[in-house]
């Protein structure tokens, strides 16, 4: 069907990898070799449609273009393809970059801002990072939109590239940013509406009307190869004459003559026709109205509650909790749906994709049939509530029983969980999950982040406020490993609201805290000292019992991961040592070692003369964490502890910590950690007299980050 959405897939980094890590080797010749590597995955675009029709006029005015002379230093040729939804305009974009890339040496890119989209904007400094991590820049990705535009030019500066933008609004604040650096590069926007903020103009207008009749008739003799059609000609005119000249009407009338391969085409023509002479709406309306109304009551009640659907991806359990009518009604309602071109399969995998248009056809059915609101509120707070407790679920598996203030929410009846196992998620992401499923509820929780962000808002905005916030604790797990600025600080945000609305105080410190986590990471560090400062206000006030204590105790810690994060080592170490002996008081053993080993890092900062204390408490932690079988946090304190050592000369220590720090993180799967220790390996290996060694470590970490393990998998 016409306007397809698909996701690109991303990359690691090229030069700065080498900067990065201090390589002492030439740029140029490590450019030439990059540049070869990337010819080899240059196509990061949807495959071509299958079966394309006319736009003749539209392909040969791009072409011609593309051979333009252009001043060097000056703006890519920009192509805007406009029109309205089902006209086919995806379809055109990514046909004309096939056959741009086929014709020349390009990169191709592909981005769906639809993917990025936050209350109603795109967030471009996550296209940004999308467009990024294609050319390899993963590890240290700028988190700033102003960084990773820099980013952005230094890596299209040289490159002959296509890049499309989907589902543009606007242009200098959405496409702009997005620009390649090289005049040698096109670059093709796709909006629903003509964008009439290019500055100077596009280079090329291509707006996209419907097909003519002859081309209507002969795409759907393409897409139904029907002998129906051949035997009757003047039925198959006058079928694909009431679609309108649209490729995704035609889809749906085409699935409605395979589904119903009984009836006499005059017989189908004049049901449509019917419809369309009684509804008195444009052709597509009609169409996508005649399609509802062919639905089964179960399958037409899960079409009009997916428009509300958090997320632009729907995933089949999540739909079951959505309908509310058990597994097997949801399955054959999405069986319906996916027949008649209602509902369309995303990336290849188990998730479906509802068109923007269509949800707002589902509305209108609810609203035409009064029950909009009635089925809607109940509908969104049972798919809010699957969420929360899958990504509850999900939390405890990956990051084990931790301080949570949310309600653990009950099975839903009639609603399956998910499986967090070998393979669950149904796109292959599964495969390197361990036998405990760790890796695969890590895996879930990024996949459906789109997902749970919007539930969010949802819950806020239908005031469900204790689901809000709740959503925000797993979420917290998540971003450690996946930092999604923009994103989890709009998240954070509503979680802190959803607290203070709820007249929760544990909970509000505790989304204050992690809004101040995020926000420093973003540096700006006013805001996160303010919620920090209302933070430790509040807790205050709380009673002294064991819950409250430890809610005292994290606050403290943030205040010193806040004054860490500014360079303010005594501070942090202040506040590390009061959060410890609290610990202490309340018998919170892992409390207690995180906060040694915290203080022990802070003291290591604080200089020479601290670096006996530092390396005692980091053998404490170390020893702690090791003996209470935390695989990740024993890799870490160790690594730390080796650094300290390294410091004062004990070499042979350190390095037996970098190793088992190393062997630690392969066996996680952590990218991140594993190139820090290799690094450390190859400084080691510089000061011990083995350049050799030192080579062969930082060509592992090369191969890390070419394979993509740097990036949030630590």
């Amino acid at each position: 069907m016409a306007d397809q959405t698909w996701n690109s897939v991303g990359g690691q980094a090229r030069v700065s990898t080498a900067l990065q890590v201090g390589q002492a080797r030439d740029i140029h010749v490590y450019e030439q070799r990059a540049d070869a590597e990337l010819d080899v995955m240059s196509y990061q675009l949807p495959p071509d449609v299958r079966h394309f029709q006319n736009r003749d006029e539209e392909r040969t005015q791009v072409l011609r273009a593309a051979g333009w002379q252009r001043p060097a230093g000056g703006r890519p040729l920009v192509v805007s393809v406009s029109g309205m939804g089902g006209m086919g305009k995806t379809a055109l974009g990514v046909h004309l970059a096939h056959q741009l890339a086929a014709q020349g040496e390009y990169l191709v890119r592909y981005v769906n801002l639809d993917d990025h989209q936050q209350d109603g904007g795109a967030d471009i400094a996550e296209a940004l990072g999308e467009l990024l991590r294609s050319f390899r820049v993963r590890d240290w990705l700028e988190t700033t939109f102003e960084g990773r535009r820099k980013q952005y030019w230094e890596q299209t500066g040289r490159r002959r590239l296509v890049v499309i933008v989907d589902n543009a609004r606007f242009f200098r604040t959405e496409v702009e940013p997005l620009l390649p650096a090289s005049a040698d590069s096109v670059l093709i926007v796709i909006s629903q509406e003509k964008l009439y903020d290019i500055r100077g103009g596009a280079d090329l207008e291509l707006p996209v009307g419907p097909l003519e009749a002859g081309d209507a008739e002969q795409l759907l003799a393409k897409i139904v190869r029907d002998p129906r059609l051949a035997a009757d000609p003047a039925s198959a005119a006058a079928l694909a004459r009431i679609c309108g000249g649209l490729p995704a009407a035609l889809e749906v009338a085409a699935e409605w003559v395979r589904g119903n391969e009984m009836r006499r085409l005059s017989r189908l023509i004049a049901e449509l026709t019917a419809e369309l002479d009684e509804k008195g709406v444009p052709t597509v309306e009609a169409v996508w109205d005649a399609a509802y109304r062919r639905l089964s009551p179960g399958a037409a009640t899960l079409y009009r509650l997916l428009a509300g659907y958090p997320g632009p991806y729907i995933l089949p359990e999540a739909a079951v909790a959505l309908l509310g009518e058990g597994e097997d009604a949801a399955e054959d309602a999405l069986g319906e749906l996916v027949r008649a071109s209602l509902l369309l399969r995303a990336r290849g995998g188990r998730r479906l994709r509802m068109h923007d248009l269509l949800r707002a056809h589902a509305v209108r059915c609810a609203r035409r049939r009064g029950v909009e609101g009635v089925e809607g509120v109940e509908g969104r707070r049972r798919v809010v509530r699957w969420y929360l407790r899958q990504a509850q679920r999900a939390d405890l598996l990956a990051a084990g029983p931790r301080m949570t203030f949310g309600e653990v929410v009950p099975a839903l009846p009639d609603a399956p969980d998910m499986e967090f196992t070998r393979g669950a998620e149904g796109e292959g992401e599964g495969e390197a999950a361990g036998e405990d499923g760790k890796g695969a509820a890590l895996r879930w929780l990024e996949a459906e982040r789109l997902a749970l962000f919007a539930c969010v808002r949802t819950a806020y905005a239908a005031g469900l406020d204790s689901e809000a916030w709740a959503l925000c604790e797993p979420l917290f797990t998540h971003y450690l490993d996946h930092p999604h600025y923009t994103a989890v600080t709009d998240a954070f945000r509503t979680g802190r609201d959803a607290a203070q609305r709820a007249g929760h105080p544990l909970a509000l410190v505790r989304m204050r805290c992690q809004l101040a986590r995020s926000l420093w990471e973003q540096r700006e560090y006013a805001g996160a000292g303010d919620e920090i400062g209302q933070a430790m206000a509040a807790v205050g006030a709380l009673g002294d019992g064991t819950r409250e204590r430890k809610l005292r105790a994290s606050a403290i810690e943030f205040r010193g991961m806040l004054s860490s994060a500014q360079g303010d080592w005594a501070s942090a170490a202040a506040d590390f040592e009061a959060s410890g002996r609290i610990h202490i008081e309340i018998e919170n053993d892992y409390g207690a070692m995180l906060q040694t080993y915290r203080l022990g890092q802070a003291l290591a900062e604080l200089g020479e003369s601290e670096l006996p204390r530092a390396i005692t408490l980091l053998e404490q932690a170390h020893a702690q964490a090791r003996e209470d079988g935390r695989a990740r946090m024993a890799a870490r304190t160790g690594f730390e502890l080796g650094r300290v050592l390294h410091r004062v000369g004990r070499r042979d220590e350190a390095r037996a910590l970098y190793e088992a720090a190393l062997v630690g993180a392969r066996q996680r799967g952590s990218g991140r950690e594993e190139v820090r220790s290799l690094e450390a390996l190859a400084d080691l290996a510089d000061e011990t007299g083995a350049p050799d060694t030192a080579r062969q470590h930082r060509a592992a970490a090369d191969a890390v980050r070419e394979r993509g393990g740097a990036l949030g998998s630590g």
